[in-house]
């Protein structure tokens, strides 16, 4: 594949390819303004009932869970086609969509009404009680969950779902400590079909706060918030070594802070970042590799974070700007590490950065684009001025549709405002699908009770580890509590690798804390961190093969291997790796953990930087000058101790690379003379 910049179809072929979640079937122009329509008024009925309206929250969530699970039906086919063509009409099919999944969706609608639409006090007498019409309006709605799943995000989390169903019926077979004595098919019915199940924390997250923030992401971006992002990462980092590689790091961030999606964002920015990157000489993997790394960031960084973030305001029940807050530095550090390697690499291969005349000018960036960042401070003073998520999203999406339509340029027009209220609601289906079927899992977990046993097996297995490990001379230096602690952390962030491998990393954070919390409450670990450490962790799947889904974006792209981008991609992204450990050992680097002090803080914060930075030089390989194999060596084992908080730790460390520092001054005098 050449240089040129790729064209929107091939772009969306190439994101169609990787993410199941944007694989939506052509339709004709019948049933396409039916789908379109229904996707304005479910953007429409959200913004009203977070800015305006007084429905319950049991009538909101069963709104948004009847639009998600009928517009799947009509948006994603029985069967992914890589075709972008539309199947003639049969008599069973009209429009391109087949007449069964068009009832299918009336179904759908119906089902997921029935529960919202009893009285309460109806509902909550037979609370516990199900009628037989109770039962199957609920096995109704739990299969077209996981149909609906299945469609819009692959096979992995509804098999994952259905295998907890079957827990839940004949747990009384389970080996060893999962037993539990299962539950009828009526009474797990009851027990997912309500608030602890389908209509529960991860739905509930969806239809107040994700909606809003990914529709009005969508509105920024088409007012030109994305546009001055690029432009002004340009325009401050590509004139530097390696330029546009820097240029892919500020504009994923940029970009990340709108859109939390890490595929959307790789396909966005590195549609103009990964050629820029080649053209200056960077191979083509490492290419693809610097933007997916990049551009994953966007699920951690600030303020929209995808979902999982406004999950983590229901679960822990404290505020969004605190949750952002917390987030804030861990990105910053994900973020510098891969500028480290970026810098490191681009030195080692003597790459240049962008000429004067390829660079965009700040003044006519900013007086072109300036408005677009209005709705932006909107939203962030809205949330750190102590007003709600959705209070923030709606008029965040308000202040979009104003700015919009003032702009002299790139001006909002009714038919435009019209397509992006669809987009938006169209982009957050399949994260809707997700959250309904995570909803049947934590319901089991919670009929069960199998959330603390799961715990209790993490932590059997890690103080085993432990005794094995602390008992061996070097090693003894640690007791064996502090063994456990690291050896559990370790099997909790594998755990969420494996599953982040084919499930979307909202799903796998929901699932992860749901079952980890017991192993987490036992270690003493505080919740805020244990709920970050995960949500990392899960974050990390999208970069780490087998299955990286980011970097596989960016391979098709660059025009690279797809696994060989995806292993450079994870070895860049090293750092998001390492920092979960940092903030669970430190806290105070989550800013609003507690027992926080600005010393801890400023000490975890510069060990992580150092150990971040020792670390990228020994995988690249150069510092100021070529390193040899044993140097490398050295550095890597060094580099945990900046890691572990404190300053005698941070101090040794110091001390011992200081040999290695002095050889590389030596190193680069001597090419200097030759």
């Amino acid at each position: 594949m050449s240089d040129r910049e790729l064209s929107k179809e091939e772009l969306a072929a190439i994101e169609r390819k990787y993410d199941a979640e944007s694989a939506f079937r052509p339709t004709g122009p019948r049933i396409g303004a039916v789908i379109t329509t229904a996707l304005v008024a479910m953007t429409l009925y959200h913004v009203y009932q977070a800015g305006f309206g007084t429905a319950n929250e049991l009538m909101r969530f069963g709104v948004h869970l009847s639009f998600v699970l009928g517009l799947t039906f009509l948006l994603f086919s029985w069967r992914r086609s890589p075709s972008t063509d539309m199947p003639p009409d049969r008599w069973y099919r009209f429009d391109g969509v087949s007449l069964i999944d068009i009832v299918f969706a009336i179904l759908a609608v119906a089902a997921a009404m029935y529960l919202p639409l009893l009285p309460l006090d109806v509902a909550a007498a037979r609370a516990g009680n199900p009628n037989a019409m109770d039962t199957f309006m609920g096995s109704v709605v739990l299969l077209f969950t996981l149909e609906a799943a299945r469609r819009s995000i692959g096979p992995t989390l509804p098999a994952i779902a259905l295998i907890f169903v079957l827990y839940a019926i004949f747990g009384r077979y389970a080996p060893g400590p999962l037993i539990h004595a299962g539950v009828s098919w009526e009474g797990f019915v009851d027990g997912i079909y309500g608030a602890q199940g389908i209509y529960g924390i991860a739905i509930g997250a969806m239809a107040k706060y994700v909606f809003l923030f990914v529709v009005f992401g969508v509105l920024a971006t088409r007012i030109g918030l994305g546009a001055l992002f690029i432009d002004m990462a340009t325009a401050l980092a590509g004139r530097y070594s390696g330029g546009p590689a820097k240029v892919a790091i500020c504009a994923s961030a940029f970009m990340g802070s709108i859109s939390g999606s890490s595929i959307a964002n790789t396909v966005t920015t590195g549609s103009l970042t990964i050629p820029a990157m080649k053209k200056v000489g960077y191979p083509p993997h490492f290419s693809g590799a610097v933007e997916a790394t990049a551009s994953t960031g966007g699920q951690i960084t600030p303020p929209v974070m995808g979902a999982a973030a406004f999950i983590m305001v229901d679960y822990l029940n404290i505020p969004l700007r605190d949750i952002l807050a917390a987030a804030l530095f861990p990105a910053l550090l994900h973020y510098f590490g891969i500028f480290i390697m970026v810098h490191l690499e681009a030195k080692k291969l003597g790459l240049r950065g962008l000429r004067t005349e390829e660079l965009p000018q700040v003044v006519l960036v900013l007086k072109e684009h300036w408005m677009a960042i209005i709705p932006l401070f909107v939203l962030i003073y809205s949330i750190f001025s102590g007003r709600t998520p959705d209070y923030a999203g709606v008029y965040a999406i308000i202040a979009c549709i104003v700015v919009g339509f003032l702009k002299p340029n790139d001006r909002l027009t009714p038919r435009a405002l019209w397509d992006a209220l669809a987009t938006g609601a169209r982009n957050t289906i399949a994260i809707g699908t997700a959250a309904a079927c995570v909803g049947i899992i934590v319901g089991v977990i919670t009929l069960s009770g199998s959330g603390f046993r799961i715990g209790a097996i993490v932590i059997t297995t890690a103080n085993d580890f432990a005794a094995v490990v602390s008992a061996l001379p070097v090693f003894n230096v640690f007791d064996l509590q502090q063994w456990a602690l690291f050896f559990s952390l370790v099997l909790v962030a594998i755990a969420c690798i494996v599953m982040g491998a084919g499930v979307p990393t909202t799903a796998t954070y929901i699932i992860l804390v749901s079952v980890t919390a017991g192993a987490f409450q036992m270690l003493g670990v505080e919740p805020l961190v244990a709920h970050f450490f995960v949500f990392y962790y899960g974050v990390l799947a999208d970069i780490t093969p087998p299955v990286a889904l980011a970097a596989y974006a960016a391979a098709g792209i660059a025009g690279s291997n797809p696994f060989k981008t995806g292993n450079t991609a994870f070895r860049l992204g090293i750092a998001k790796a390492l920092v979960p450990f940092v903030f669970v050992y430190s806290p105070a680097l989550l800013l609003v953990a507690e027992g926080f002090t600005w010393t801890a803080f400023a000490v975890t914060l510069a060990g992580a930087m150092m150990g971040i930075a020792t670390l990228g030089v020994a995988f690249s390989g150069y510092f100021i000058a070529p390193l040899g194999k044993l140097e490398r060596y050295w550095i890597a084992l060094v580099s945990p101790l900046f890691i572990a908080p404190g300053v005698l730790t941070l101090v040794a460390g110091i001390a011992l690379l200081a040999p290695i520092v002095l050889l590389q001054i030596r190193a680069r005098w001597a090419q200097a003379a030759a």
